[in-house]
């Protein structure tokens, strides 16, 4: 999502850019773009996520060897597979560098081995959140450009549409019942088992309540994690009812899908920035989510309904705030000016200083 958005801020700034992603069903990209987007053919790999990653790091080798696949002034990797991939490139001598995105450290050992490759190899870093600007400083002893993100105020709006009623036909979505939205699926960075637990506790009080876990279209899955909840959600009696698995749904049923929920419903135990915070916000639905950075870096006390991700009580809490009229009001307007703060053009800008440096390297390995 951030590559896109990105991609499409710099082509309104009058760049000319392309987003490159592996496509191993050739299905594409999951939205229509004002960028130039390319699919670079990917073998069939398991599930594991490492032999993933590295099957996709040789896929974009193979591409980029081609010196026709090559013509571009600036290199920007924003993932594992793709940096590891650039720095090899860059190690042949045939790209003059490339720059590198550091949106979270991964938790998985092996796979951070691969991320640190590289984010060292990288000329140059960015990073969306001051957290890991921190960390690359404290650990690594680099410096990284800040750039933030955005949210696409026409695209997330509070202004109903016809994908409203086509979300609710589509998921049988009740009316006039408070709906607390999850998004990212079932994995252990979102937290879901204890959103699921803490909806327990708000459902007690709010019989008619739902909750909706949404998405869930992770590179690969987490077993471990969805085995772990599933004997969780088995356990939950009567509450099973009450909790409806979207799955994957398509881009343009977003906005409505955060229109529909009375609060989104985000502790997260490890983000970058927390995107879809800002798209929730300009949708003019409240938020809860974790008191831990990088949150606390650009949400101020109010503007967000605050818990401790690892405590589903405080969740519930939380949760059951949003219900109230009076803290809705004020929530919805302070979301809404938090969202006008983060845009996309802004974000664009703050890459080009770096760009400019990234070409200069293109041109002198010419």
């Amino acid at each position: 999502m951030h590559a896109l958005e990105l991609g499409d801020a710099l082509t309104r700034l009058g760049y000319q850019a392309t987003v490159f992603a592996p496509d191993a069903t050739g299905s594409g990209f999951f939205r229509d773009t004002l960028c130039a987007t390319s699919c670079v053919a990917a073998s069939p790999a398991g599930n594991d996520r490492q032999a993933t990653v590295e099957t996709w790091i040789d896929d974009y080798i193979r591409h980029f060897e081609h010196t026709e696949n090559r013509q571009f002034d600036v290199w920007h990797a924003q993932s594992e597979s793709s940096g590891n991939a650039l720095a090899t490139l860059k190690e042949r001598g045939l790209i003059g560098g490339f720059g590198f995105t550091v949106h979270h450290i991964l938790g998985d050992e092996r796979l951070r081995r691969l991320q640190l490759r590289a984010i060292t190899s990288a000329d140059h870093l960015f990073v969306v959140g001051r957290v890991w600007q921190d960390w690359v400083a404290r650990e690594l002893k680099r410096d990284a450009c800040y750039v933030g993100n955005g949210v696409d105020r026409t695209r997330f709006s509070p202004r109903p549409d016809e994908t409203d009623s086509e979300l609710r036909t589509l998921l049988t979505l009740p009316v006039g019942v408070p709906l607390f939205l999850a998004l990212g699926g079932i994995e252990w960075r979102k937290n879901t088992i204890q959103v699921l637990r803490a909806f327990k506790f708000v459902q007690a009080q709010n019989p008619s309540a739902r909750l909706v876990i949404a998405g869930g279209a992770a590179i690969v899955e987490n077993e471990a994690f969805k085995a772990r909840f599933a004997e969780v959600f088995a356990h939950s009696g009567a509450l099973a009812s009450a909790v409806i698995l979207t799955g994957p749904l398509p881009q343009k049923l977003m906005p409505a899908l955060y229109r529909a929920a009375t609060s989104l419903v985000f502790p997260s135990i490890r983000e970058g920035f927390g995107l879809v915070v800002l798209e929730a916000m300009a949708s003019g639905t409240p938020v809860v989510t974790s008191r831990i950075a990088p949150f606390t870096e650009y949400l101020d006390e109010d503007d967000v309904l605050w818990c401790d991700p690892l405590n589903a009580a405080s969740i519930a809490e939380a949760m059951s705030q949003s219900l109230d009229a009076t803290r809705r009001h004020s929530l919805i307007a302070r979301g809404m000016r938090v969202a006008a703060r983060h845009d996309w053009i802004e974000t664009a800008r703050a890459h080009l200083p770096i760009y400019e440096k990234l070409r200069t390297l293109a041109t002198a390995a010419a």
